[in-house]
């Protein structure tokens, strides 16, 4: 079911967009070669531990997913793009390491994801890694300024897929953007590939979180043997970008900015 949040509700919602991007900005700021993804998670669990917020991945256990997530944020390296379960691993220079993290403040939720490189660039990988997480971060700006009253969800999914396609990418619309409220994932689903004009008209007060996501050279996934982690068939490197929005008669609301 689709919801639409009053003016008085996107207000509410905002100390967890606040939140979820103070979280990020930790995170990413501790994310140095030689760091553990585990630190990264327990840095991730001790703010939402003080700000007495809830996580909303730890219990997390959709059909897609081999048991519940136990974790509280995605730590996505290198071949992994998205629902990257942290492990024993110790980041190194040149990773290029997205983290995604979604959580509730007061009963409201909010989720957003970013990709950067750890340290210095890898050999080689420098100027291909700054093009795909770019890459990310420009379809998500295109995907935010189509998310206008009047449009259509396909709207933002052209919008996002013109990027990626323009820089020579293909798009997986296994997994996307979706709605956001009272819980993580609600409706609707917002491929990052579709058609302007067609899915379900952008109205005041829908809430979703919008996430392209692109891998270098191919557009297959599959599911890492930890039952979550998703990784490019063929080894190439992903990222990810995602904000939550609320869509207003005065246009998109960035509630995760940064």
């Amino acid at each position: 079911m689709i919801e639409l949040r009053t003016p008085r509700e996107i207000e509410e919602m905002r100390p967890a967009g606040r939140f979820v991007a103070e979280v990020l900005t930790t995170v990413k700021a501790a994310a140095k070669p030689g760091v553990n993804l585990l630190e990264l998670d327990e840095i991730a669990h001790k703010m939402i531990r003080d700000r007495g917020a809830e996580s909303c991945y730890i219990d997390y256990h959709p059909s897609f997913g081999a048991m519940p997530f136990g974790k509280v944020i995605c730590t996505s390296v290198n071949d992994a793009v998205l629902h990257g379960l942290p492990h024993d691993y110790a980041l190194r220079d040149g990773d290029l390491l997205s983290i995604d993290f979604a959580v509730a403040v007061d009963g409201w939720v909010s989720d957003s994801a970013l990709s950067f490189v750890v340290g210095n660039p890898a050999p080689g990988r420098a100027e291909a890694d700054a093009k795909l997480i770019r890459t990310t971060e420009v379809a998500l700006e295109a995907g935010i300024a189509a998310a206008t009253v009047g449009n259509k969800v396909g709207d933002i999914s052209a919008a996002i897929a013109k990027v990626g396609h323009d820089a020579g990418y293909s798009i997986n619309t296994d997994f996307g953007g979706h709605g956001v409220g009272r819980t993580m994932h609600g409706d609707p689903h917002v491929p990052n590939d579709g058609r302007a004009g067609r899915g379900f008209p952008l109205k005041p007060g829908l809430v979703i979180a919008v996430e392209p996501w692109f891998l270098e050279t191919t557009d297959e996934i599959y599911t890492d043997p930890d039952g979550w982690t998703l990784r490019s068939k063929d080894g190439s490197r992903g990222a990810h970008s995602e904000h939550t929005i609320a869509i207003t008669n005065n246009g998109p609301v960035v509630l995760t900015a940064r």
